[in-house]
Order: C-alpha cells, then sequence, then structure tokens
C-alpha cells in the first residue's frame, strides 16, 4: 500500500517545507516542495547521463552501518519535511531523494562524494557490545538472499554488503571477531578520508542531543515534529500488531512482531532520537507511513539504471 497519508498541521507543514527548501537550495514554487530533477539541472534531466553529477541540491547521506540506527535518522529527517530514500538502488532514487541511508551509502560515499559534491555526509556510530549481536542477527537472516547467483534481493543490496562484510572471505560471517573488524575497518576508513572536512558529522543517536546536533549540522530547525510527537499517526495500533518483520523491499517475511517505538526526549541537551528497530525488529521503515518516502526501485529517464561506477 503506497504511503500517502499527510495528516501533518498546516503550521508544521510549512516550516518542514521551509527546511526541505533549505536542504534543497531551492526557492519556494507554490506548487512543489523539493525540486525535481528537471529544474535541479534542466541539462542533464532528461537521460541523467553523466556520471559526474554536478548537483546543486544538497543531498544528505548516512553512511553508519546497517543496525547504528539509520531508520531512526531516516524517520527523523521526513519528519524535517525532507525526502528521504532508505536504501536506493536507481539513480532516479538518488535524485528524487534529499537524503539516502542505508545501501549503498555505506559502502559506496567515495562514489557518492565524487558525484554529488555538495552533499553532507552523517556516519553513525554504536556501542560494539550492542551494535555486533544486533548486526549477527540481522545478517544471519539475510546471508541466504545475499548470495551472488542465487539470492533473491536486489544486486545492489547484495553488492554493497558482500564488500563491506567480505561475506565471500571467511568461513563464519556473522563470526564476532569478524563483524568487529569489518566494523572497526569501515569506521576508520570513513574517519580517515572525511578527516577535517566540515560536510561530515560523526554521531551516536543513543547520546542525548544527538538529533539537535544533526539539525543544527543541516542547517535545519528543530521546530517540526519528530517522532515521538507524532507516533499516534505513524503507528495505529492495528497496523503495528499486523505488521510483518521484512529485511527489506525484496527481504523475506518473518514472524510477525509488535513495533514498539520509544518517543523522543527532550533533554537539557536538546533532542534526542527515536529509538527504532530495537531488538531484533528490523522492518519499522515499512511500516512507517509518510508522503515524502522516496521509493527505493524508482523509475526515471533512465528506467532503474544505477549509477556506472565501480568499487
Amino acid at each position: 500500500m503506497p504511503d500517502n497519508a499527510n495528516n501533518s498541521p498546516t503550521s508544521t507543514h510549512v516550516q518542514c517545507t521551509a527546511n526541505a527548501q533549505r536542504i534543497g537550495n531551492v526557492q519556494p514554487t507554490g506548487n512543489s516542495q523539493i525540486a525535481t530533477p528537471d529544474t535541479m539541472h534542466p541539462a542533464q534531466s532528461n537521460a541523467l547521463s553523466d556520471e559526474q553529477i554536478k548537483v546543486k541540491k544538497q543531498k544528505v547521506f548516512i553512511i553508519g552501518l546497517p543496525r547504528t540506527g539509520t531508520t531512526s535518522v531516516s524517520v527523523a529527517l521526513l519528519e524535517q519535511g525532507l525526502k528521504v530514500a532508505h536504501m536506493a538502488f536507481t539513480k532516479q532514487a538518488f535524485m528524487l531523494a534529499d537524503a539516502i541511508s542505508d545501501v549503498p551509502c555505506f559502502s559506496d560515499y567515495r562514489q557518492l562524494d565524487g558525484l554529488f559534491p555538495q552533499a553532507k555526509f552523517v556516519y553513525l556510530e554504536r556501542d560494539m557490545a550492542k551494535w555486533v549481536p544486533s548486526m549477527q542477527m540481522l545478517l544471519g537472516k539475510m546471508l541466504p538472499h545475499l548470495e551472488e547467483k542465487s539470492g533473491r534481493f536486489h544486486p545492489i543490496m547484495k553488492r554493497s554488503f558482500r564488500h563491506t562484510f567480505t561475506i565471500d572471505k571467511v568461513a563464519d560471517p556473522v563470526d564476532e571477531a569478524h563483524l568487529i573488524a569489518c566494523y572497526q575497518r569501515h569506521q576508520n576508513e570513513v574517519l580517515a578520508y572525511f578527516h577535517g572536512r566540515e560536510d561530515f558529522i560523526s554521531l551516536d543517536i543513543s547520546h542525548a542531543g544527538s538529533l539537535s546536533r544533526l539539525l543544527q549540522f543541516l542547517g535545519l530547525t528543530t521546530d517540526c515534529p519528530t517522532l515521538g510527537q507524532v507516533t499516534d499517526r505513524a503507528f495505529s495500533v492495528p497496523q503495528i500488531k499486523s505488521a510483518p518483520n521484512q529485511i527489506s523491499q525484496e527481504g523475506t517475511s518473518q514472524e510477525k512482531a509488535v513495533v514498539q517505538p520509544l518517543p523522543v526526549n527532550t533533554s537539557e541537551h536538546g533532542l534526542d532520537f527515536p529509538k527504532l528497530n530495537a531488538g531484533t525488529h528490523v522492518a519499522a521503515w515499512h511500516e512507517y507511513k509518510h508522503p515524502n518516502k522516496v521509493n527505493s526501485n524508482s523509475a526515471g529517464p533512465q528506467s532503474r539504471k544505477f549509477f556506472d561506477y565501480t568499487l
């Protein structure tokens, strides 16, 4: 079912639209909150053929590994009025979204930095003692579908995971020592690549005031509702009780579970992120209804073509 419900109050809509325009670097048109590919780059909008896309519209890439809070960040940015893709498998999804998280951002940040020179990058940290068992749970479910030939996940997802977690090079990809090594390697490479740059921030979303830090980094206001204020409209009781566990749009449905998003806290340190996908739950993004969600497989002028770069 399409995510097309919007129950936001008018006053909030106006402020969130201003946030979206600030990220998009466009002037209000009266008809559209966010620039389309045509208005962003008319010379290339029909073909999107130039891989060095000098898009003037600012993008936000969430490059933390899975199970570090990518869903919580994505939902928070939706509520700021941004168009968000949690995973993007086509050029068009990248063009339509203001912010993209998860696959393939955590593996392809260097290439995306070259394609989108105005982008900002958000790295997510998580305490290793919490991340490892969470990642073991997720990867354990995903492994059969990440097989290069027989796996039924999207090729971009398979490439991204296989590259970052070197699935083909170890006997047990969910081994604790292996996952720790993958996390540390990814973190070291990210921090070295973005060292000294002002378009990069590292966050642990469990820390007090982390949402306020992100919004300040992106130049957004804190006046829009966040998940803790809109939980009732985002997750109705029937939706919560009937929502299936899903790993991705191409993933396998698991047993039903209860979504229990915790409210956003407003502490003396500022706004905190909502806590989503806690424990063994991996489907909150799909259960969250919002009109600004961008389909990971969005089709455009080049159908569902992805970029031509290689890792």
